[in-house]
């Protein structure tokens, strides 16, 4: 493990903080155990990691034939948990409620290619990257004239709800007629039948689903690099036992093999 001095001294200021959040709360009334459990510490104790993620978003998770929850994040988040001695407790939610399941405390992670935005960080605690992406404009097969950006000037374009792709979309090309979607099937269903032009998406997941799906192609070369990682609310302890984990991971060659697995490619950095 990497950084276990700084590990010690934040885990002694997070739970100096705690200490002090449990003063405030009896003098005011509060639950004398609350800021005891939250965070690195209620993983701790009860030695399960909550991991929010969708469910519907291959080849990052996704159900198999069997039900089972599969794909690379099911994977990397088995392996991150077992790292960190735990268990892994897997909560699907639409995307758009992800974030919120988060912040109510009904999970301590999500692992869902949550890019790292400024205005994520802003708010939340993020690992490093544990994915490298891009955007990718999928169309209709046989359809021409979106291939860049640019191109989407005017176009009803599909993307899912809350994600980075909704937020680059309105800031880059602000005359694009924005379609929000909670699923993914739903806006591919959606751009077959016409109903919009183009959809946005992750370029790892594009390639994928294009090899499987001949009536669509992924047209023009990703944009907007992106890295993914796992958000957490603000919590220095749970950082670096996180990051320490995935450093723990990249350097035995977990990280890459589950990468290969999934895509033929190292895609973690």
């Amino acid at each position: 493990m990497r950084f276990p001095a700084r590990r010690e001294l934040l885990i002694s200021l997070a739970l100096g903080a705690a200490t002090l959040g449990l003063g405030a709360l009896a003098g005011c009334g509060g639950k004398a155990g609350d800021a005891a459990e939250t965070g690195l510490k209620h993983v701790e104790a009860t030695k399960t990691l909550r991991i929010g993620l969708e469910g519907t978003y291959p080849p990052f998770n996704f159900q198999d034939k069997d039900g089972q929850l599969a794909g690379f994040e099911v994977d990397f988040a088995k392996a991150l948990a077992a790292q960190m001695k735990v268990k892994a407790e897997f909560h699907p939610s639409p995307f758009a409620g992800l974030l919120g399941a988060l912040e109510s405390r009904r999970i301590d992670v999500v692992i869902n290619q949550i890019t790292i935005t400024p205005e994520r960080a802003a708010k939340y605690d993020f690992s490093r990257p544990y994915t490298v992406s891009g955007i990718q404009i999928i169309v209709r097969k046989g359809q021409a004239g979106i291939a860049t950006p640019a191109d989407l000037a005017g176009k009803k374009v599909g993307v899912g709800l809350g994600t980075n792709y909704e937020t680059w979309l309105r800031t880059n090309v602000p005359t694009a007629v924005v379609r929000t979607y909670d699923d993914d099937p739903t806006k591919y269903q959606d751009l077959k039948a016409g109903r919009i032009d183009a959809v946005l998406n992750d370029r790892l997941v594009a390639a994928d689903f294009v090899k499987t799906s001949p009536d669509f192609v992924a047209s023009g070369p990703p944009f907007a690099s992106q890295g993914m990682g796992v958000a957490m609310l603000r919590d220095p302890a749970m950082k670096v036992t996180i990051d320490e984990a995935i450093d723990a991971l990249r350097a035995n060659g977990q990280l890459a093999a589950i990468s290969m697995k999934w895509f033929g490619q190292d895609v973690t950095k």
